[in-house]
This record gives structure tokens, sequence and C-alpha cells, in this order.
């Protein structure tokens, strides 16, 4: 099949038949004036699987390398996303470019261009680039509303590919919080909190799952110290000088303690009135691990990893955290956490070979 190199590093396949046989052969390409529009990406691509010859306006032939060379120079990003376009279409799949948000809208395997609707939006990203939540959100949001399944396609150094299905979720739990009938006095130290009264050990170290169990004690994390005091379900002692310790010292000494830490006390709370027990989820390289059901009969169900709303990372740091997840088979939720106080939202990320 022959093409014609447009300026803007496109193709245009002029034969009526030609072009016939082109987007009959996995939907390539736009129909125009009989002819037949062809993205960047299919061009390379038919070039280099030896399905499309292309000639430049003087009638020269155009080896699909100086295509390739063309678009990369024509589009910024056009290496990774090709990477991803190549790597779709070598397993069976049918990809169009996409108006923005997304780069390209993916067809479910045996679909019919124009009769099955896209099921996947998939926007390529370089490892290289910053995990950036708040563009991620948005871009979920926009798939969401299509009612697009949003995969993102991240190429690494050694231009191998990663997929990730991004969802929101709904966790829920079936532990919600019970405030004992009275108080129980926590003893505080530097970075622990621990009480001691065999009621307050029974009540909150039992089926609300809260601390640990150290011998006749319950030792609570400095998250779980201060939830309980927001929710006058302990009073704050000193350790040594048994004085009443205001919680908002409490507050402070934790803030120093654990620079997350105004991240995980809104993350801990919001999974808290989900009815959801949450345990640290240090074992893990998470902030907190998650259960739906009592821990001692049921294992948990989610990593979760707070984060400002506005996060910005490294994209291996993500990649660590769910290969790690799905390796002792949990879902990884980032919990994003709005300073002005909104509620706490969740994106699932899942790492999927498509």
């Amino acid at each position: 099949m022959s093409g014609r190199l447009r300026p803007d590093a496109t193709v245009v396949v002029a034969d009526p038949a030609e072009a016939g046989a082109v987007y009959g052969r996995g939907f390539f390409g736009r129909p125009e004036a009989g002819g037949l529009e062809l993205e960047r990406t299919e061009s390379v691509y038919l070039g280099e699987m030896g399905r499309l010859q292309v000639a430049d306006g003087r009638g020269a032939a155009v080896p699909w390398t100086d295509l390739l060379r063309g678009a990369v120079r024509a589009e910024p990003g056009f290496a990774v996303a090709y990477l991803v376009y190549r790597d779709l279409r070598q397993r069976g799949y049918v990809v169009r470019g996409s108006p923005p948000p997304a780069r390209f809208a993916v067809l479910p395997r045996g679909g019919i261009l124009n009769k099955t609707p896209a099921r996947f939006w998939v926007q390529p990203i370089s490892e290289r680039s910053a995990f950036d939540l708040g563009a991620i959100r948005e871009l979920f949001d926009r798939a969401r509303g299509a009612r697009k399944t949003l995969l993102l396609g991240v190429v690494d150094e050694e231009s191998d590919l990663t997929y990730y299905r991004v969802t929101a979720p709904a966790p829920r739990g079936s532990r919600p919080f019970v405030r004992p009938a009275a108080p129980g006095t926590a003893e505080v130290t530097e970075d622990r909190v621990y009480l001691t009264e065999p009621e307050a050990v029974r009540n909150l170290g039992g089926e609300l799952g809260f601390g640990s169990a150290i011998g006749q004690r319950l030792d609570l994390s400095l998250v779980e110290a201060v939830y309980l005091a927001e929710m006058e379900a302990i009073r704050l002692r000193s350790a040594t000088s048994r004085r009443p310790v205001p919680l908002e010292r409490l507050r402070s000494r934790a803030g120093r303690v654990d620079p997350a830490f105004g991240l995980r006390l809104p993350a801990y709370r919001a999974l808290r009135e989900l009815g959801l027990v949450v345990k640290t989820g240090f074992k893990y390289g998470a902030h907190f691990r998650a259960y739906v059901r009592d821990p001692e009969h049921a294992h948990a169900r989610y990593l979760v990893q707070a984060v400002a709303a506005d996060h910005r990372g490294p994209w291996p740091t993500l990649a660590g955290q769910v290969r790690l997840a799905q390796g002792v088979r949990k879902e990884f939720l980032l919990a994003a956490v709005d300073p002005a106080g909104g509620p706490v939202r969740y994106l699932s990320f899942e790492r999927i070979r498509p």
C-alpha cells in the first residue's frame, strides 16, 4: 500500500482501493474524500510492519525509520506514545487516537469501529516523568464520566511497559466505632501510648481492633491515640509525671515524631469512619493496612498510603508499592487528603496485563 507524507508527518492514502484495504484490516486511519488519513502512530506502525510504503512530495520513498524520526520531531512524547500504541496493536486491540485528555481510545478485543464503544482510555507515561496525582485524578474523573476504564501505560528506561488500571473503590468495613461507656486512662510516653486498665484494654483491643496486646497492656500508635482522644474514648496522662496531657500537645508531639502525621491522621479517621479496622502498614512499606472484618479472623484487604491531594512523586515508588501489595494479595489505595479539610478520596492502582 502506498501513501503520501504530509509536512506534519501524517500520511494520506489517496487511492480508494488501497485506502479500503488498509482500513479494512484493523481499522487504521480515518476515511476522507475517498482516501484515508493516517495518524503518525498508525503510519509508523504500518511502515514498521511492512504494510505501508510512503513517498514524499517529490515521489521519493520514505523509509519507516524516517517516518518515526519525523513523528518524533513533530509530536512531543511521540516515542513513548508509539511504544504503547505498538504494544496494544500487537496484543490485537483496535487503537484510535483520542481527543484530550486521553491519548488513545481502545476497543475491546473483537470490537468493530463505529459499532463497538471504546472500552479503555489509555494514557502513555514515561517512567522519568513525575507521578502527578492531581492530573491522574482529573483524567480518571473524565474517563469515568465517559464510561471508560482508565489504563496508564508506563514505559520504563528499557522501553518495557507496565499497565496500571485506575479505579475509585468505595471501601467499607463491618467494625464501626462504638465509644466505650467510660473513657480509659492512657499513659503517654515519647513515641507511643499504652493502657493497662483491664476494661479499657478489653473494650478497645477486642472487636474494635485498636492497638496491640502486649501481655496485659494495650499499646496504641500515636495516630490511634490521637483518634481515640478526639473521640473521647481515652484520657491522656504522662507515663512519668502522671499529669494530664492535652490532646493538642500529643498532636504536636506526633507531628514531630512522624513528619507524615498530618496526612496519616485524616486518612486514618476516614478509614475508621468507613468501619474498617486500621493497623500500621510498616511491614509492607505503606502507612496502613485495613481490614474489612476482625483482624483475628481475616487478612487485610487494603494497603493504604496517605498523600496530599496534589501529590507528586517518582513513578518507581508507586510501582514498588503496587507490586508489593499485589504480591501479598492486597489492593493498593492512595488516600488523597484535601488540605482544606474536604473528604478523603481513594484511588486504586492495579498492575494488569491487558
